[in-house]
């Protein structure tokens, strides 16, 4: 099954749902291995060091900075890997609504970590986006 193309049909059927905890963004030196006590949410090599997307209590457990306390919003919809506008269409809605936001788009869904503080705001941004399509 290929995932939806439609914007109408995403955003119609994105059903944002919030999972459980705090998550944090973390890096580590470019060659350093992810210890073996946390476990990441998302994990991205980048020249400069590795991301990682944690639970904030695993960060803190492992002494690790971290930045960006979270909440973490899944698009239930299946979105195409190629699909053109969906995200585009979401974060300019909550930039209007003043609400910063991380997005990942995985093989099944698109991902949106927003600031803690905001995650409730942007479930309405989000839920009303959805209704009114």
């Amino acid at each position: 099954m290929t995932g939806e193309r439609d914007l109408k049909a995403l955003l119609g059927n994105m059903k944002p749902e919030i999972l459980d905890g705090i998550f944090v963004f973390c890096t580590l030196a470019p060659n350093a291995s992810i210890p073996a006590t946390i476990s990441p949410m998302l994990t991205f090599r980048e020249r400069e060091g590795t991301t990682l997307v944690i639970l904030q209590k695993e960060a803190e457990r492992a002494g690790l900075r971290h930045e960006f306390p979270s909440r973490l919003i899944t698009l239930t919809v299946r979105s195409a890997l190629d699909a053109v506008g969906f995200l585009a269409a979401i974060t300019a809605r909550l930039a209007e609504a003043g609400i910063s936001v991380n997005a990942v788009s995985a093989f099944y869904h698109d991902h949106l970590f927003v600031p803690v503080d905001k995650a409730d705001e942007a479930m309405t941004v989000l839920q009303a986006m959805s209704k009114a399509t």
